[in-house]
């Protein structure tokens, strides 16, 4: 417990990470009292992965680190990502960004094809409620925006990271997160597990979520021109 304090301490501003817990727990009240369903829930996570990319390229315009550790491994056609203008790194980072989140929406709006001929699939439920989903979603819209004006803005993160890595910083957080989501939901449609599974796997992205974000902002955190990393 003192070394999770120790980290939460330097790692994130205190309204951030009460955001970020109370948005994540949204979904898990929706779960609990208002019968929502996997597909649901895949559905916010798919939305927030947008989310999260906007404010990406707020972060990318706003960076003004020089240490580009976290992007020294990548090119972009053939040249090294860290000497490319902010000019350019936006419109990449949108593509690029935008492709990876549009396939993963392909996926998630089409799971309940896909699961149509199981025998649980009604563990998927189509029959999403949009008004849930607009709630959640601007839960962590909320979220993630305060992260950005307390943690980016007013820890001065912006100072400490270059442009460059600052690209390329959210891949590795997303992607460890939502396969664990996606899988844990597919096997929870497919062994038509109960609620309490569905529970389960909201708090497994609550862990996950508030452990790689103490990550993230633990590396951005010290004097400028310090060694970032993005996680």
């Amino acid at each position: 417990m003192e070394r999770f304090l120790a980290l939460y301490a330097v790692g994130s501003s205190v309204g951030a990470i009460v955001a970020l817990v109370v948005a994540n727990l949204v979904p898990l009240i929706g779960v609990l009292f208002l019968d929502w369903s996997v597909w649901t829930i895949l559905i916010v996570y798919w939305i927030e992965n947008g989310i999260v990319g906007g404010f990406n390229v707020l972060k990318i315009l706003r960076a003004q680190g020089t240490d580009d550790s976290g992007a020294a491994a990548w090119t972009v056609n053939g040249r090294p990502a860290a000497g490319m203008a902010k000019t350019g790194m936006v419109p990449f980072f949108v593509m690029h960004y935008g492709i990876f989140w549009f396939v993963h929406g392909v996926f998630v709006l089409t799971l309940p094809l896909f699961m149509g001929a199981s025998s649980d699939a009604e563990a998927i439920d189509p029959g999403a409620d949009p008004v849930a989903i607009v709630v959640a979603v601007v839960a962590l819209f909320i979220s993630h925006g305060l992260s950005y004006l307390f943690n980016f803005i007013g820890n001065g993160e912006y100072k400490r990271v270059s442009p460059a890595a600052q690209m390329f910083a959210p891949y590795g957080r997303l992607v460890i997160l939502h396969i664990t989501i996606i899988f844990g939901a597919i096997a929870i449609s497919m062994t038509g597990a109960p609620e309490a599974a569905i529970v389960i796997l909201v708090l497994l992205k609550i862990g996950l979520d508030l452990a790689l974000h103490l990550r993230e902002h633990r590396g951005l955190a010290g004097p400028v021109g310090a060694d970032v990393s993005t996680g």
